[in-house]
């Protein structure tokens, strides 16, 4: 981060690896699927060169891990830490398994592909005039959940997060969140984090294993910010 915001919270959203259904477009939601060994490479190297001491995430600058609850994120959290690093984080009480970063509630389409789902849409009569869209759309079925819904649950984790912010903006004390979660979560989250409606026609990508950074402008908690690029100190 630029020194004129060095000390500024971070949030950094950290995607599961790879699993066959995410490889193969699949939607995954509540289903408990691995990760390949490719997933688990991907995480390995990432937390190799992201996490520990001295790293972009460093385990003593955080003050909140949240995971979760699938066995892909909590998998992901294990390969990305080191058992002491968890252990640490754990015993301070700084990691949260929680439902609010499920990953979005597919109902009818969970482990479909796009091309399947719009497909059963049109069966069902819906979508005459445009493709479906999950940001406006939503998902049907039981366990298909509404844009508003996903809103809802994360709107309440930015607000738990802020208030963990609130005070610390020039790096007063370990204020650093980490969130470990999904594709279409971690991609709605940074939409809520912006003040963006679900709707909004943001593209974002990020990869199985990979990591992205939310931030603030001017150390201002009014100014939550999508810190695009990130400069790298030079190793001592």
């Amino acid at each position: 981060m630029p020194d004129k915001d060095a000390g500024t919270p971070r949030v950094f959203l950290y995607r599961h690896g790879e699993t066959e259904w995410s490889k193969s477009g699949r939607y995954t939601g509540t289903s408990e699927i691995e990760l390949t060994q490719d997933g688990v490479n991907q995480v390995l190297a990432s937390g190799k060169i992201l996490v520990g001491a001295g790293k972009l995430i460093d385990p003593a600058k955080v003050a909140r891990v949240f995971v979760s609850p699938r066995s892909r994120a909590v998998h992901t959290f294990q390969l990305a830490f080191t058992e002491a690093d968890r252990q640490a984080l754990t015993d301070a009480g700084k990691v949260d398994r929680t439902e609010r970063l499920a990953e979005w509630g597919y109902g009818l389409y969970e482990g479909l592909l796009t091309k399947e789902i719009r497909a059963l849409r049109k069966e069902h009569g819906l979508d005459g005039e445009r493709a479906w869209d999950i940001w406006a759309d939503g998902c049907e079925g039981e366990g298909g959940e509404s844009p508003q819904q996903v809103t809802d649950r994360i709107d309440s984790l930015i607000e738990e997060i802020r208030a963990l912010h609130q005070g610390n903006m020039h790096g007063e004390n370990p204020s650093d969140v980490v969130l470990i979660a999904h594709g279409h979560t971690l991609r709605a989250f940074t939409k809520r984090w912006l003040g963006y409606p679900m709707e909004f026609p943001l593209s974002m990508m990020l990869e199985p294993g990979a990591v992205g950074v939310l931030s603030y402008q001017h150390h201002s908690i009014e100014e939550p910010a999508f810190l695009v690029g990130y400069g790298f100190p030079l190793e001592k």
